[in-house]
């Protein structure tokens, strides 16, 4: 958007019934929309000046359009049976507001904004002091795999949780979220990033030996 350099005379239709006596002035809109991305150009009235839209404010909000959201936890769960010296697998449950990818699109002031964003990496606090980066969602453990290790994200226990409060680990979650936008019809494009972050409760129990 700029303002025309030349203003059109005074009564002109160009001014939408205003007047540059009312400190009005008229401003030239130019949109890669057309056929084949051709530009299309519009004019509007606007008093003062009408500041540059920043498209990277453009793409947060589409992003809050999103709605997106802490990892949805699959394992360690809640109700879940945990022993130390066993290893436990961490995985979350993949969906647009979870985990991505989530694409919209926002405009302001004619300017259109397209974002995507995913994750790709969540960082396990694990509760008992140890730190896991994860680099994808994890592996959903089955029984065939046995006391094997997981693939892709996991931890082994080295102490119960009895002495935590309500006897569980808090297990938090935090999903990074590259953000990559672009406008529409125009070769500007950028990345940030989004935090999102969850938590559960896990106890972490011993065996015990019979004689």
């Amino acid at each position: 958007m700029k303002k025309l350099d030349t203003q059109p005379p005074e009564g002109s239709s160009f001014w939408e019934g205003k007047s540059p006596k009312d400190g009005a002035a008229v401003y030239q809109r130019t949109c890669r929309n057309g056929l084949n991305g051709t530009p299309v150009y519009t004019t509007f009235v606007a008093t003062g000046n009408v500041p540059a839209v920043d498209p990277e404010v453009v793409a947060r909000q589409a992003v809050s359009k999103m709605k997106l959201s802490g990892p949805e936890i699959a394992s360690p769960r809640p109700a879940g049976s945990y022993v130390v010296g066993v290893p436990t697998w961490m995985w979350v449950e993949k969906s647009p507001t979870t985990y991505g990818p989530n694409t919209t699109s926002a405009t302001a002031s004619g300017v259109t904004v397209t974002a995507t964003a995913e994750v790709t990496q969540i960082v396990w606090n694990m509760g008992d002091g140890a730190q896991v980066t994860c680099n994808g969602p994890g592996t959903p453990y089955a029984a065939t795999y046995g006391r094997q290790e997981s693939p892709t994200c996991g931890h082994t226990y080295t102490r119960t949780s009895a002495s935590q409060d309500g006897g569980k680990f808090a297990v938090t979650a935090t999903a990074t979220w590259p953000v990559n936008w672009q406008v529409n019809g125009d070769g500007e494009a950028g990345q940030f990033t989004e935090i999102r972050q969850s938590q559960e409760q896990v106890a972490i129990g011993e065996l015990q030996v019979v004689r």
